[in-house]
């Protein structure tokens, strides 16, 4: 793709400059105002991928198109959620059409982690090896051809194979979503990184309550007789919404200008700053390019994140994920069946109870959550809800087969699971996976984070129904080992992304192989 094509026109060269050469990053926490220089029409001059990361980190949130990047990006998130749980209603319907026993149906649901796995690991590393806006236009066909799949399947095996076609598109996503999030927003201040990246949580909540809006709609609009097809309608459904993000994307998307300063197109990218941006930066003059840069996305990039720099916070990155997960898949996931057969309870009061949990309760929190993170640091929320979580799992072990007034309790205990998912946990799996590490690793680490996340959430998909089935409610006592685990965890590993100016460390690659060039000017 030639710069014209990225971003619809040429560039000058800066020919007046200050005399003050740019600073080097010496820590993660260093100002990034203070790496930038201008020229005598106080234009951003910009000599290499160093100044491409200073001056997003501090001006990323405040252009319009960024803020329309970042809506983009949620969008796929969306998409990602609504899939996810877009059968979480239709389980018992899909268990009953085609005589599923407990591990079929638990294999029903899991399919789509099994693609997820494959198209996170391979996602995370193609987008950064070969960009993220071609995976961004890429992974929303999956979207399309599976949901469509899904809604006509014959039989459970078809249904399996395109719930993992489906899990790829998934897997696809997240990586290149939060790398977009991360990197078209500033590193502190209003609308940071931080705050833009915890916000896949609400839209995650926003997205899954939809889907049971959906399903409301059709359940109120079916007649008694024609309900069997009421999963096929929600699932297909889903084609509708990724169609639209599609074409959006393609009329609104760019590629990521650090991304592409760290593979050498400092032109491209500055094209991008002044056209997606509006931030008036020039390239500096071919003798003053500093063409140092971090080195090319390879296999070696997965050892990498357990390197002594990266080995502590990939542990805790991983630790969060996967005791956040293996208890939301069980509850979120699991809600419709807890409701159903746990509590026993009809299809309306299972909708309804679905719906509110995740549109107030999800929601809620998660945008409680966003609001916080600055000020508490993501270590501090992932605290707080993981303690919160292992009390209100407890709560419903104890409680049992509620009756009466005990079962407005025991949903009220799922609801408190949710909002405290949303606001800590949840929220924050995605802080330590993105934001601990530098353009050059974040999408190989995103990518092999929610691998290794993916694959705990097919033994607790497939595994919560065959223990809720022997178990009964006694089943959230194992459930609360999860959350009790993340728990101690994070108390333990005291690494905290919020507000680590991380790309900076992007530099420090390949200045212990070579001295600076921006000397030469």
């Amino acid at each position: 793709m030639s710069n014209a094509d990225r971003s619809g026109s040429t560039l000058p060269e800066s020919t007046a400059t200050s005399n003050t050469e740019p600073g080097s990053a010496t820590s993660a926490n260093a100002d990034p105002s203070q790496k930038l220089t201008h020229n005598e029409l106080g234009q951003v001059i910009i000599r290499s991928a160093r100044d491409v990361s200073a001056v997003l980190s501090e001006r990323g949130s405040q252009q319009k198109g960024a803020l329309a990047v970042i809506i983009l990006a949620l969008g796929g998130i969306f998409m990602d959620a609504y899939d996810f749980s877009s059968l979480a209603f239709g389980i018992t319907a899909v268990k009953e059409e085609f005589g599923l026993n407990g591990f079929m149906t638990g294999l029903v649901n899991a399919s789509i982690m099994v693609g997820a796995v494959v198209g996170a690991i391979a996602g995370g590393y193609l987008v950064d090896r070969f960009g993220r806006y071609r995976l961004f236009m890429a992974d929303m066909v999956f979207f399309v051809v599976a949901a469509l799949g899904c809604a006509v399947a014959p039989d459970e095996w078809t249904l399996i194979f395109f719930r993992f076609i489906m899990g790829i598109g998934v897997g696809l996503d997240l990586p290149v979503a939060m790398a977009f999030l991360a990197e078209f927003s500033r590193l502190r201040g209003k609308g940071n990184r931080s705050e833009r990246v915890n916000a896949w949580s609400p839209a995650w909540y926003a997205a899954t309550g939809v889907g049971y809006l959906v399903v409301l709609t059709f359940f109120l609009l079916l007649p008694p007789a024609e309900q069997g097809i009421l999963w096929r309608l929600v699932v297909g459904f889903g084609a509708v919404p990724a169609i639209i993000v599609l074409l959006v994307r393609r009329k609104y998307m760019a590629e990521s200008p650090q991304w592409l300063a760290n593979q050498g197109d400092v032109r491209g990218a500055v094209e991008i700053l002044r056209n997606k941006y509006a931030i008036d930066a020039v390239l500096a003059e071919k003798s003053q390019l500093d063409a140092a840069k971090p080195p090319k996305t390879s296999a070696r990039s997965f050892r990498i994140l357990f390197s002594p720099k990266y080995r502590l916070r990939t542990t805790v990155a991983l630790c969060v994920s996967v005791f956040s997960t293996f208890g939301y898949n069980a509850v979120a996931y699991g809600t419709p069946l807890i409701v159903t057969e746990l509590f026993q309870q009809g299809p309306l009061t299972t909708i309804l109870s679905s719906l509110v949990i995740n549109l107030a309760f999800g929601v809620g929190g998660g945008l409680i959550g966003m609001s916080l993170v600055t000020r508490l640091g993501s270590r501090k929320l992932a605290l707080i809800g993981f303690a919160v979580q292992t009390a209100s799992l407890l709560a419903l072990a104890i409680l049992g087969i509620p009756s009466g007034a005990l079962v407005i309790i025991a949903v009220l205990m799922l609801a408190l699971f949710i909002f405290f998912q949303a606001f800590g946990p949840g929220a924050q799996l995605m802080s330590y996976a993105t934001l601990s590490y530098p353009t050059s690793l974040r999408g190989v680490a995103v990518g092999f984070n929610q691998g290794v996340l993916r694959s705990f959430s097919i033994v607790s998909l497939i595994g919560f129904p065959i223990l809720s089935a022997s178990l009964g409610t006694n089943v959230f006592w194992v459930v609360a080992i999860a959350p009790l685990l993340g728990t101690l965890a994070v108390a333990i590993i005291r690494w905290d992304p919020t507000g680590k100016d991380v790309d900076a460390e992007d530099s420090y690659l390949d200045e212990a192989k070579q001295p600076a060039q921006n000397s030469r000017a």
